[in-house]
């Protein structure tokens, strides 16, 4: 494959960056999962062999117009006549080779062909003839899959990985022609289980820095062991690991993002109070690794709930949001379905109408950037080692600021806590730490620079209260740029939570002018500051019950709720309170109003794209290869914080301002999904234009 001069300085960066030789990216060759727009997958069961139609599967994933197809190879199962010992058959296999019929007959039809590869379980004839292959239990018994008493779980510190799979690697290689390689379940996003073989009994436990180092350092390993047994064959074959977790990733993505040259989220959908958004961060916490190279997100085309139903469809309107969120987010999307024999056909034309729609609009999914001046801090340690007060889940910290800057409108990034250097930073007029907890001294010191350059930054509650391992300092490391100390340990509730007095006027009180009463965090650290009088204050919690009894005690002590700063061209807001956390839980639209006043008075109000209308609209807002997308996701539904969506309830107009890269100058805005175009209005670089209503997903595009 070859490219333009264009395409080339584009993603020349990336390419180097996953370990592309720089000679191959001069002469032009970049990979082809570099531009691959639609992916899918059929996963084999094992009586496959005899019930799967070849022929009917590509008429199906050919109306998709696919690009590559994910087909079980082996691993726990071999759907091929493998000669590799202890590399179990399909029962139903016989003579037949269905990879190999399915591949030879996929690349017929021009799709790239991903052997799906599982190395997490073997069978137990491999167990008796490898016991050294095998996790074992404390009591010193193998582990076996929970919902069979045949399958036995490999550990990843064992030959099984070193030696048992890249021979499989080998022989696929070796006997067809394949694109590259995926395994299923491995490395995953959250952690290792805890193993106790020869191999693994003294390596400390789980969720300690020296698990989490040493687990780290065998994914890079195997990582790079697997990749290079691919490409022993083709100098663009890859491998791909199994990652996802979304906000909740706490393996560390960056450096696995190092070496892989593809992500795969799989992140497939949602369960329980699960908000419809939790896609939308996928995309976000991949893109602040990948840096633009290749990820994608399987949607499971099957009920994937609790209780699951692995053969029934999940309803069309929440897999079309999947996807839309897939594709508005930078990720390619990937539709995946279990069984080669379906008896439930309904999730079909789901599929078949969006990647349809994607193919005839694919060059403006081309993203060169994303267009926005806000960055959010995601951190993988503060899932890894931070226990928040209230024995709650770390990421709710995030997930509260995520709600509001949806409720603001706000175009967004998140990025990732080890990428806090002047080259990423220096795009964000502010950045905002939702309780960034662990900060090394490195990082906090990266942070006071880009203060000192102009930048403008929020923090809350514990940021930077604790190390880069989890060991508690003695006072905040960015106590010098926050210009507050920690005067004592955390408090939390005592019946009510506390509540915030309003002291004084300010810009980030706006919308608060008939009360000198807010509600305030859960928990908080209690502070000590110098400087001007602040303008709100901590008044502490006061019993709850019974009525009688719910008033404040005594003169309230004067205690800062919020420590507000500008220094130079820089602003600098710290709340000691957990208010992003209390927010998600409690709901509470003073709080969320609170958030979106600060964060406007940081950036001065000035957003790169500024929508206004009604309804719940996630937007991302990208330079892309033909000139400017505008991705808008209508999450207005009764479904929106859980179950599925079952419905669509359109929006009405939606007026957008935004400013738009160098050197487009179109004439109109192309609104993709109504298949219509509307008027806008040029005044230099910023544009104005209404979209008449957004159903589930709208992309508005201006070329060049």
């Amino acid at each position: 494959m070859t490219i333009s001069r264009r395409d080339l300085m584009i993603l020349s960066g990336g390419l180097l960056g996953c370990g592309l030789p720089a000679a191959q990216v001069a002469e032009g060759r970049i990979p082809w999962y570099q531009t691959m727009r639609r992916c899918g997958q059929v996963n084999f069961n094992e009586r496959d062999p005899i019930e799967l139609n070849i022929k009917e599967w590509l008429e199906y994933w050919a109306s998709l117009k696919i690009q590559a197809l994910l087909l079980n190879g082996g691993g726990i199962e071999a759907f091929y006549p493998t000669c590799v010992p202890y590399h179990h058959r399909s029962q139903y296999l016989g003579d037949r080779d269905l990879f190999g019929d399915f591949t030879k007959a996929a690349k017929a039809r021009g799709m790239r062909v991903v052997a799906r590869l599982d190395c997490n379980y073997a069978w137990e004839e491999a167990w008796k003839a490898h016991p050294e292959w095998f996790e074992r239990n404390a009591d010193g018994e193998p582990a076996r899959h929970d919902q069979s008493t045949w399958l036995f779980k490999t550990c990843m510190y064992s030959a099984y990985f070193t030696e048992q799979m890249p021979a499989i690697i080998r022989e696929i290689n070796t006997l067809y022609d394949v694109d590259g390689f995926f395994t299923n379940g491995w490395p995953g996003a959250e952690g290792p289980s805890r193993c106790r073989c020869a191999e693994c009994r003294d390596t400390g436990e789980p969720g300690t820095p020296q698990f989490r180092d040493r687990h780290l350092a065998r994914v890079i390993e195997i990582w790079k062991l697997w990749d290079d047994t691919a490409k022993q064959k083709k100098w663009d074959s890859v491998y791909v690991g199994n990652l996802g977790g979304g906000i909740h990733a706490s393996t560390d993505l960056r450096e696995i993002a190092g070496v892989a040259g593809w992500f795969n989220a799989d992140h497939q959908g949602r369960t329980g109070n699960t908000p419809i958004w939790d896609c939308a961060q996928q995309g976000r916490v991949a893109q602040s690794v990948m840096k633009g190279r290749t990820i994608t997100n399987v949607t499971g085309a099957y009920a994937n709930s609790h209780p699951l139903w692995r053969h029934t469809s999940k309803s069309p309107e929440e897999a079309t949001m999947w996807m839309a969120q897939t594709t508005a987010s930078g990720m390619v999307p990937w539709y995946h379905w279990l069984g080669g024999a379906p008896k439930d056909l309904r999730w079909r034309e789901t599929g078949r109408r969006f990647f349809d729609w994607l193919a005839r609009n694919e060059r403006h999914f081309v993203n060169r950037r994303s267009i926005a001046n806000i960055g959010v801090v995601f951190s993988e340690r503060v899932n890894a080692f931070y226990k928040p007060p209230g024995g709650t889940d770390p990421s709710e910290f995030l997930q509260g600021l995520y709600y509001a800057l949806l409720e603001a409108r706000y175009p967004f990034d998140l990025v990732h806590e080890d990428d806090l250097g002047a080259d990423t930073l220096r795009k964000y007029a502010a950045l905002l730490l939702p309780n960034s907890a662990l900060l090394s001294d490195l990082q906090c010191r990266q942070l006071e620079t880009y203060v000192a350059s102009g930048g403008s930054l929020l923090a809350t509650f514990e940021t930077s209260l604790y190390d880069e391992q989890g060991e508690p300092r003695s006072d905040f490391g960015l106590s010098r740029l926050v210009d507050a100390n920690k005067s004592s340990g955390v408090e939390g509730p005592k019946g009510n939570s506390s509540y915030v007095r309003i002291l004084r006027k300010h810009d980030i009180l706006q919308g608060f002018e008939n009360t000198a009463l807010l509600p305030g965090a859960e928990f908080r650290v209690p502070l000590k500051t110098s400087g001007p009088e602040p303008a709100l204050a901590v008044l502490p919690p006061y019993p709850a019950y019974p009525p009688e009894m719910v008033y404040p005690r005594s003169e309230p002590p004067f205690e800062p709720a919020i420590v507000l700063r500008e220094r130079g061209r820089s602003r600098i807001a710290y709340i000691p309170g957990d208010i992003d956390r209390t927010f998600w839980r409690s709901g509470n639209p003073d709080l969320s109003r609170l958030l979106q006043n600060i964060v406007s008075w940081l950036i001065r109000d000035h957003t790169p794209v500024r929508i206004s209308g009604e309804g719940v609209i996630e937007m991302f807002a990208w330079e892309t290869e033909p000139g400017f997308a505008l991705h808008l996701l209508n999450y207005t539904n009764p479904n929106m914080l859980r179950g599925w969506f079952t419905a669509t309830y359109p929006v009405g107009a939606q007026q957008v301002q935004a400013e738009l890269p160098e050197g487009i100058r179109g004439d109109r805005v192309e609104l993709l999904r109504a298949g219509t175009s509307v008027p806008l209005r040029h005044d230099g670089r910023t544009v104005t234009f209404t979209v008449p209503s957004v159903r589930d997903y709208e992309v508005a595009v201006i070329t060049r």
